[in-house]
């Protein structure tokens, strides 16, 4: 009887973590598109606040691949993924903070459309996400922190589109700047978190 308990058990878990994994495969396409589509449209319309966006997309691509790689693997190999996924994200935020400078010096003026609907676009793809992560935000440790990161990023979706809206009012770059900036701040914070825990972990 004890036997047949833990089959049936062992069973529940195993369909759960395929449930966990389709669910990460689907918000990993959703997010590594909308790094492709939201860089390109940063660079096309000399947006900051939008490439750092863009970054935050890859950001939690990794994540979410990170949490795919780890379902069945150890906390060691946890934290040496994590550890290349915060060299990467550190990496990006340096090029974003290099952006900046140049767009700073060359003074480019941002097109406020091409913000306000790539930003709405990345707002729709992020609440999807959020909305495919919601029924397992209580399954465990790992499906809790993916949910809270899809859940902040709503917060950069909207500094975008508040970004587009005061440069389009004031026809000027510096809300975007400002924007940006911050984003890549909060960007390059969280991948120095990462990589100091992971490096603890391994160490």
């Amino acid at each position: 009887m004890a036997d047949h308990c833990c089959q049936h058990k062992e069973a529940a878990l195993v369909k759960l973590k395929q449930r966990q994994a389709r669910v990460l495969w689907i918000v990993l396409a959703i997010n590594l598109a909308m790094f492709v589509v939201e860089f390109g449209a940063g660079l096309r319309a000399d947006s900051l606040s939008l490439t750092g966006d863009s970054l935050d997309m890859l950001g939690d691509a990794l994540v979410y691949g990170t949490s795919l790689y780890v379902i069945h693997r150890s906390a060691k190999a946890q934290a040496g993924a994590a550890l290349l996924k915060g060299v990467i994200m550190f990496g990006f935020a340096i090029a974003v903070f290099a952006r900046a400078l140049y767009q700073f010096l060359t003074e480019a003026a941002p097109t406020a459309e091409i913000m306000g609907s790539i930003g709405l676009l990345a707002l729709t793809a992020n609440l999807i996400c959020l909305l495919l992560l919601t029924r397992h935000r209580q399954d465990n440790l790992n499906m809790s922190s993916v949910w809270l990161c899809s859940r902040n990023d709503i917060v950069a979706n909207t500094s975008v589109l508040a970004a587009a809206v005061l440069v389009l009012l004031t026809q000027s770059p510096l809300p975007d700047l400002l924007v940006g900036l911050l984003l890549t701040v909060v960007f390059a914070r969280s991948a120095g978190t990462v990589l100091s825990q992971s490096w603890r972990a391994i160490a």
